[in-house]
């Protein structure tokens, strides 16, 4: 039941980032963004606590800066971008600097928690106000169905289970 007072805001796509890290060969770090998502959330005024936030982004637009990667990423080895076009977060709650809610990858669905910096709020030059967010946490990426794996001669892990994501967002408030 929405309340009189519910502010709505939209994300402010030029101003936001959605990336992911994850190992490679456990020595280094391959960083990975998603080039198209879209954002709403709704607040009790301009308070975030217990916002409501849905999420979507588009399995399609990763990038690693490598074609030939981006290519497997999109395959059914992860992704599977052409059957499951989308991933879906869906906000349950959002309290204490810890954004908890479901996300949807492939067609598993999981509760997971994000670390939630809240940068303050602001009026840009063009009189419209802001919100902005730092967002980390981790997933298991074989927890969503994201299976694929190789070991080198040398017995290192291709590609590790643990995936970082390092969201910054930024809302508009209408």
């Amino acid at each position: 039941m929405k309340k009189e007072n519910t502010t709505k805001w939209v994300i402010d796509a030029s101003h936001s980032e959605v990336s992911f890290k994850v190992k490679h060969m456990m020595i280094s770090t391959v960083t990975g963004y998603f080039e198209n998502f879209n954002a709403t959330a709704e607040t009790d005024g301009d308070d975030f606590n217990n916002a409501a936030i849905e999420v979507s982004i588009d399995t399609g637009s990763v990038n690693t800066k490598n074609s030939d990667r981006d290519t497997h990423l999109k395959s059914d080895d992860f992704f599977n971008a052409e059957k499951f076009p989308e991933m879906v977060f869906t906000s349950t709650s959002f309290k204490n600097g810890i954004l908890t809610g479901d996300l949807t990858i492939r067609d598993v669905t999981k509760e997971v928690s994000l670390e939630a910096d809240f940068n303050g709020i602001a009026v840009d030059p063009y009189g419209q106000t802001k919100a902005g967010f730092e967002l980390t946490g981790e997933i298991n990426r074989k927890d969503f169905g994201l299976k694929w794996s190789a070991v080198t001669e040398a017995g290192n892990v291709v590609v590790s289970d643990t995936v970082k994501l390092v969201i910054d967002v930024q809302f508009i408030r209408q």
